[in-house]
């Protein structure tokens, strides 16, 4: 029995024994293997804690989370919110923008929006009439028709890049040493009259080349295009352009930073105010109200329902914004300006990237309160509320009937309602604007 339990004893002690030496085994091991660990660190590395490894573990794949998130986030983004960003700011922050319009549409005014903007902006008023006014006395001019679209563009471009030796060519009588008293309409623009652009009035010079606030000599186009160099915007109206083969070489080229604003008007008030502004060329269609029906075959019936289509179908394109149009291209009705000058010109700052100036506020609430008859056909100073309704009582409801009916795809996309009868037209608690917004 006292072997027995001899035999148990000597186990058990076996057991403990060879227990300590497993650990004594294992701790010599890891220490090794920890001084191995700490022998292949560089100099410049420092050991670190198993808390510390824990967290490089945890950061780095933090790290590879987010860099993975950025690739996905990139790969996700697409080709033209890329295209945007590279058009942001390709020239330092300058802005070009280019003002679209037809002839009574309210172009003047809204163009003083920019003209009065202050010392960093240059504004350019209608440089293309020149352009127009030489072709159409050429004898051929179906061929110069096809060839408009190209001149426009090389004209504007050349002046948004203050280059004015394209325009040249088509200022009647030829520039003299870059100085010409023919440019038109030079004193609509504050550019051109100011100091360092207007030379010395000399003699055989009419007061109509004046500017409107210092008599100037002729205008000098090498000071104006060193003026123009050193403005931070560039703006300019016409209302000689509405094709988009003359806008899109524009908007596409990295040297400008263009901003399109299509400004458009009821057409029943524009053909009003043309009846008046230029009643010699408008007999005809005081003779068609008087019949009260639309001839087909009448070229200015023509010419009235080509203008709508061509209007129509530039913002049709506009609205639809295409990759290359791409928050470059705002239409603004000149009715929502007569309602409400100072927001629509807040919006319109806005949508140019520039800063809404004193200047002009000043100018648009000084220039909206003229009392009724005032100021003349041509003046911007006019009562802009009353101005925008101002149509409906000068024209017959047979002609608004007229330009309904040639017109009415285009009154529908901007929202102008149709009038049924006389006494709808005249009364003006009917509005004829629908409320619209265009994105």
């Amino acid at each position: 029995m006292k072997i027995k339990y001899a035999i148990v004893f000597i186990f058990i002690v076996a057991l403990v024994i060879i227990e300590k030496e497993s650990n004594i085994i294992s701790s010599w091991f890891l220490t090794r293997v920890s001084d191995k660990m700490m022998q292949r660190q560089t100099p410049q590395q420092t050991p670190q804690s198993p808390l510390d490894y824990g967290n490089t573990t945890q950061n780095s794949l933090t790290a590879f989370s987010e860099v993975n998130a950025t690739k996905k986030s990139n790969a996700n983004q697409t080709e033209e919110e890329q295209h945007e960003e590279e058009l942001e700011n390709p020239n330092g922050g300058r802005k070009h923008i280019l003002l679209m319009a037809t002839t009574r549409s309210g172009s003047s005014f809204v163009g003083e929006f920019f003209n009065q903007h202050g010392d960093n902006m240059f504004y350019l008023f209608e440089p293309l009439w020149h352009v127009e006014r030489m072709l159409t006395t050429m004898t051929d001019n179906n061929n110069n028709g096809s060839q408009l679209p190209g001149i426009y563009h090389d004209v504007l471009r050349g002046l948004f890049l203050c280059d004015y030796s394209p325009l040249e060519k088509y200022i009647s009588p030829p520039p003299q040493n870059h100085v010409t008293p023919s440019l038109f309409r030079r004193e609509s623009s504050s550019s051109l009259c100011e100091e360092n652009v207007c030379t010395p009035v000399v003699k055989d010079v009419f007061e109509r080349y004046a500017c409107k606030n210092r008599r100037c000599g002729p205008l000098n186009l090498t000071l104006a295009s060193q003026s123009c160099l050193t403005k931070q915007h560039h703006a300019i109206k016409t209302v000689r352009v509405h094709q988009w083969e003359t806008l899109r070489p524009l908007v596409e080229d990295p040297r400008l930073n263009i901003k399109i604003i299509q400004l458009v008007r009821d057409p029943r008030a524009i053909l009003a105010s043309r009846m008046v502004a230029f009643s010699s060329n408008y007999q005809t269609w005081k003779a068609l109200v008087q019949t009260g029906r639309v001839p087909e075959n009448n070229d200015e019936v023509k010419k009235l329902q080509g203008n709508c289509d061509n209007i129509r179908w530039s913002a049709e394109l506009g609205l639809s914004q295409p990759r290359w149009l791409r928050k470059r291209y705002m239409l603004v009705r000149y009715e929502d300006i007569a309602r409400d000058p100072m927001q629509k010109a807040e919006e319109i700052y806005r949508f140019a990237g520039i800063p809404f100036s004193p200047q002009t506020r000043e100018w648009i609430l000084r220039n909206t309160q003229a009392l009724q008859g005032a100021s003349g056909i041509y003046s911007t100073q006019k009562n802009s509320s009353e101005q925008a309704e101002k149509w409906r009582f000068s024209v017959p409801f047979t002609l608004a009937q007229m330009v309904q009916q040639l017109c009415g795809p285009t009154m529908k996309l901007f929202g102008y309602k149709f009038v049924d009868d006389a006494k709808m037209l005249l009364n003006k608690s009917i509005s004829l604007v629908e409320d619209k917004t265009f994105l």
